[in-house]
């Protein structure tokens, strides 16, 4: 599989697809969002807002989650106000781990140790050149092989199914 190279840092291994979503808050840094995640994928499946027209981050999320879900994408970028909408609403899907990350180390780090799919950016707390490190961040990051993250996540799993997901 070949990868293409972050700006800085690690290689990112280049995907078939990624799903990118936004609601109206986000959709001012869709755009340069769609453009970073095109140089590492085939495809980007952009879906939600098309302008800065309020819509519901519960339906973009579905929408762009439901992908993941499907096997269609590995990924998925949600940009809402603060990103908080969209990862309460991704983690309320089966099977969807995502995370607020606004610095590198948390976007790697919820890859490396919580095998996080869904990556939640807020466009009203970063700057696109942040947005752009931390999404970099998310994609170069790979699930560690360690027993106790391995442990972790199945549980994670566990619960899903505990609640009939």
């Amino acid at each position: 599989m070949s990868e293409t190279l972050a700006a800085s840092g690690p290689a990112i291994r280049r995907r078939k697809a990624i799903a990118l979503a936004a609601d109206h808050a986000g959709f001012p840094m869709k755009g340069f969002i769609r453009e970073l995640l095109a140089q590492h994928c085939d495809e980007v499946i952009a879906l939600g807002a098309t302008s800065e027209e309020p819509v519901d981050f519960p339906d973009v999320t579905r929408e762009a989650v439901g992908l993941i879900q499907s096997g269609k994408v590995e990924r998925a970028v949600l940009v809402c106000g603060t990103g908080a909408g969209a990862c309460i609403a991704a983690n309320k899907m089966a099977g969807i781990r995502a995370a607020v990350a606004h610095d590198t180390y948390v976007a790697r780090q919820c890859v490396e140790h919580d095998d996080v799919n869904v990556l939640c950016i807020g466009a009203w707390i970063v700057g696109p050149q942040i947005a752009a490190e931390v999404t970099r961040a998310f994609l170069a990051a790979q699930f560690s092989t360690e027993p106790q993250f391995r442990r972790r996540v199945e549980k994670l799993a566990e619960m899903d199914r505990a609640r009939g997901a």
